[in-house]
């Protein structure tokens, strides 16, 4: 008992003896970088495939967690919990997998629709170009 109290007071000591002194001084400001805000297709459907992958990665976290506690509490003879913790463990894969895929989907397809608008603008700026000049559109 007595080790525990020095050794928190020991850790909690020098937090107490730390002056006020520089607290007065005036703030340091901090540059605020702005950012384009428009992401191009293929940045937004990697950012897609990203979310599905993070989803994945957490609800497989949980399924871990669940079939762990289930093993323990087997182990310990409480089968109740452990069907439990099973069934938690399950359902924090389900809820994980099904938030990162639908996110992941809804920027995927955003991408998808951006590379579509940029290859109307491309194709509108190639019949424009021909258009102007009747004459060289034999030769396109």
């Amino acid at each position: 008992m007595t080790c525990y109290l020095a050794l928190s007071l020991a850790i909690a000591f020098p937090g107490w003896s730390q002056s006020n002194a520089n607290q007065d001084s005036t703030p340091v400001e901090k540059k605020v970088q702005e950012k384009d805000k428009s992401k191009g297709p293929g940045k937004e459907m990697a950012k897609g495939g990203e979310d599905v992958a993070k989803g994945v990665g957490k609800g497989t976290a949980d399924l871990g967690k669940g079939v762990a506690g289930g093993v323990g509490n087997l182990a310990k003879g409480n089968v109740g919990g452990a069907g439990a913790s099973m069934g938690k463990g399950v359902v924090g894969f389900g809820k994980n997998v099904t938030v990162g895929t639908a996110k992941g989907l809804g920027k995927i397809g955003k991408g998808s629709v951006g590379e579509f608008k940029k290859l109307h603008k491309k194709s509108e700026k190639k019949q424009t170009t021909m258009t102007r000049f009747p004459g060289l559109a034999a030769f396109a």
